[in-house]
């Protein structure tokens, strides 16, 4: 430490200040400068070009701050033809980084590479040129009714690397949404094009919708249903014929398309149930009989067309399990060992009031005694029944001998395996593959060739009897291009769509020019109508697509470029100009938008985000409606809460990524009493016990006066004698002490 710098006290006091010669020094260099400055520009000039004859001196030359320049102009790097924009304050708001991190937004499951398959993708191509091969299907159900799990058996048949997927959580191969997944239920409908053999190893192409069960999302089956030639009912055993199951049935009637039934989870029936065989043979033919009654009660044909396993048009399945068949793929089983025997004549046999006489060795319709059992239990029923006990009760003891009495071959690891994983792979290898529902819906599903004069005749709005409707009818790969579009589904990024639809005629190639017609076109008015040319073609796997050059009738085909004029349903045909253009008919719901709520941004600023989001959302959801009310709020339209919940976070995350508010949802009412009706209306309750009587006649004065003057009481009021009382409503009951005069009467 320097002892100058400091005081006797210890204080800092720094060094000694300058002298006044050094100052004087100072400012008489100042004052040098200050002449400096007061020279003329000429002299400077002067001393510029000096500077520039003897470089050496002038690296001794002062130059002035303002005179320095560290950096280029933008004149000398961008040249005199470019005209460059200074801000002198920052643009940029200060929530958002400088430097922001790049971002790219995944909502969905995506493959990036094909996987392999079982089949080449040039045998699946070639097959798309033959329509008399193809079968386009459509899974109807109720919630969880196992349609997601059944296709994930498919995909496993498929796909040989799906095998060694060992793990109990359920595959949910076509949920492709992070949101699916999450919450265990499809919300989406998803096709999946699969190259699947029947009975006899014949290779079919069956392009599947998987449709979501729940009562909100009925449009997406209602998407799907337009879209295919036939229905596959799938129904629990536990649980039999549900409310949607039979909303779902009477839409599929309505459409005229083929039904078939598989009677899904038949494990439950056995590991849950406890039933005995008996009760289980009751059981599922309560739930056919049940069907066929739903059939006779919607159809509109007077011969229809019934459901049977003796007929074939009904499987029966455990998905989980991997277990799917019919009476002819099981018979098929004991042929492999009995090469005499007729599988097609046994499966005749194995349903109904049918018996097995082991004496005779023949089948007849009485029991040979009292203990007999029918052939569907005999013969079917009971191995499953015992297969299923030996798995799940006596793994280390009895089961090595039953499999080797059956033919199959189990790993020291594989028997290790629990419980679940390890019947799944005893029942893949005692039946096989899924080959009965590819043998169901091949022998009872019509193909594109053979459906097409009904799906024309019941879609398109134009005559039947134009060359154009002929080339649809014929399922013609050279006629007019003509393309029923009624699903999109958003790319990686949500920013565009790609559009599907089924190919009606003619063949459909990358980069060509087509005219997209919208649910409004006609013949009088042509403004929805635009030119435009189709990108990229795929095919959907569901978590990958399949890139082709071209996609001839009778096909489904995901179609990149097209998206912008389309709001739900269209109409892409080509540019040949015709008088018997007309469009196919828009979607018809068994279903409506009762419910909605208002939207705002909380930052005002962004409302045409948001606009932009309603209208990509409003695609993505074929029942979903937008609207301004005349008080300026922006109105989403749903058929319920879990809908329009998804609806909502489709829009805040993946279309417009900004925070939203959302006013309480409100049931739209458009009741009301017009005059007196000349027919009794008749409403039951749920349990079906109680049948209420209605005679509407009108009122004086409007029933929301009355309601927000408290003349009426919404209660159920068991006490009261309907019989007598004229002051009541179709959805209230009024108190005893209401005086309204209206005359609206409840009998």
């Amino acid at each position: 430490m320097d002892a100058d710098l400091y005081d006797e006290f210890g204080n800092y006091i720094g060094p000694d200040l300058a002298s006044e010669s050094e100052d004087e020094n100072e400012y008489r260099n100042a004052g040098e400068d200050g002449e400096d400055r007061d020279r003329s520009d000429e002299e400077m000039e002067e001393d510029k070009d000096e500077s520039r004859d003897h470089p050496e001196q002038a690296n001794m030359t002062v130059v002035l701050h303002e005179d320095k320049r560290y950096y280029p102009s933008a004149l000398e790097v961008y040249g005199p033809d470019v005209e460059t924009l200074v801000q002198e304050e920052d643009a940029q708001p200060l929530d958002k980084p400088l430097i922001a991190a790049t971002r790219k937004p995944k909502f969905q499951i995506k493959q990036q590479q094909l996987p392999d398959t079982t089949y080449s993708i040039e045998f699946l191509s070639d097959m798309m040129d033959a329509p008399h091969l193809i079968r386009n299907i459509v899974l109807l159900g109720h919630l969880h009714h196992g349609k997601t799990t059944l296709v994930d058996c498919l995909v496993r048949q498929t796909h040989p690397y799906m095998h060694s997927v060992t793990d109990e959580k359920p595959l949910r191969y076509t949920d492709t949404l992070f949101t699916e997944q999450q919450r265990g239920v499809s919300t989406k409908a998803t096709p999946v094009t699969l190259l699947l053999q029947d009975v006899k190893s014949k290779s079919y192409l069956l392009n599947i919708f998987d449709t979501p069960g729940h009562v909100n999302f009925s449009d997406e089956a209602t998407a799907g249903i337009r879209m295919s030639d036939g229905a596959v009912l799938i129904v629990d055993a536990a649980e039999g014929v549900m409310l949607n199951t039979e909303r779902l049935l009477k839409h599929a009637l309505q459409e005229r398309l083929a039904l078939t039934v598989c009677i899904n989870k038949i494990d439950r029936l056995v590991l849950e149930l406890k039933l005995p065989p008996l009760d289980a043979y009751y059981k599922l033919r309560h739930i056919i009989e049940e069907i066929n009654g739903l059939i006779a009660l919607y159809s509109d044909s007077e011969n229809p067309s019934f459901v049977s396993p003796a007929l074939g048009n009904v499987c029966f399945a455990s998905s989980e399990y991997n277990v799917c068949f019919t009476l002819k793929s099981f018979a098929a089983l004991y042929a492999r060992n009995h090469p005499t025997l007729n599988a097609t004549e046994f499966a005749k046999r194995l349903w109904g009031d049918v018996y097995f006489n082991s004496k005779t060795r023949k089948f007849t319709k009485k029991p040979p005694h009292n203990t007999a059992q029918r052939s569907f239990i005999e013969f079917i029923l009971e191995p499953l029944y015992k297969i299923f006990a030996q798995v799940v009760g006596d793994v280390d003891t009895t089961l090595p001998d039953v499999l080797d009495e059956l033919g199959i071959r189990l790993t020291s690891e594989e028997m290790k395996m629990n419980i679940r994983p390890l019947l799944r792979l005893v029942c893949t290898r005692f039946l096989g593959d899924m080959c009965g529902l590819v043998d169901m819906c091949v022998a009872h599903v019509p193909s594109p060739l053979v459906h097409a004069p009904v799906k024309v005749q019941h879609v398109y709005t134009g005559p039947v009897d134009s060359p154009l409707a002929q080339d649809m009818i014929n399922c013609d790969p050279d006629g007019r291009l003509m393309i029923h579009s009624t699903k999109m589904y958003p790319t990686e990024d949500c920013t565009l769509f790609v559009v599907l639809g089924r190919v009606m005629s003619g063949t459909l190639e990358a980069n060509q020019r087509v005219r997209v017609l919208g649910e409004a076109y006609s013949r009088a008015d042509e403004e929805d109508s635009r030119i435009l040319t189709v990108g990229r073609l795929w095919i959907s796997e569901a978590r990958y697509s399949i890139e082709l050059n071209r996609v001839p009738a009778g096909n489904w085909v995901l179609i990149e470029g097209i998206d912008r004029p389309i709001v739900k349903t269209s109409t892409i045909t080509d540019l040949i100009a015709s008088d018997d253009l007309h469009i196919f008919r828009p979607l018809k719901f068994n279903t409506q938008s009762v419910i909605k709520i208002a939207v705002e941004p909380v930052n005002p600023s962004e409302l045409p985000k948001m606009l932009d989001g309603l209208r990509k959302v409003n695609k993505s959801y074929p029942l979903l409606g937008t609207r301004v009310e005349e008080s300026g709020e922006h109105v989403v339209l749903g058929t319920g809460e879990l809908y329009l919940d998804c609806a909502m976070h489709d829009l805040r995350r993946m279309y417009s990524e900004i925070d939203i508010k959302v006013a309480d949802p409100v049931v739209a009412f458009a009741e009301t009493v017009v005059e007196t009706s000349s027919l009794k209306c008749f409403a039951e309750t749920p349990n079906k016990r109680n049948k209420l009587t209605m005679i509407a006649e009108p009122l004086e004065r409007g029933l929301a006066e009355d309601i927000e003057a408290e003349h009426v009481r919404i209660t159920w009021n068991k006490r009261a004698d309907y019989s007598n009382r004229k002051k009541s409503c179709i959805f209230c009951f009024f108190n005893g002490n209401a005086t309204i005069n209206g005359t609206l009467s409840l009998c």
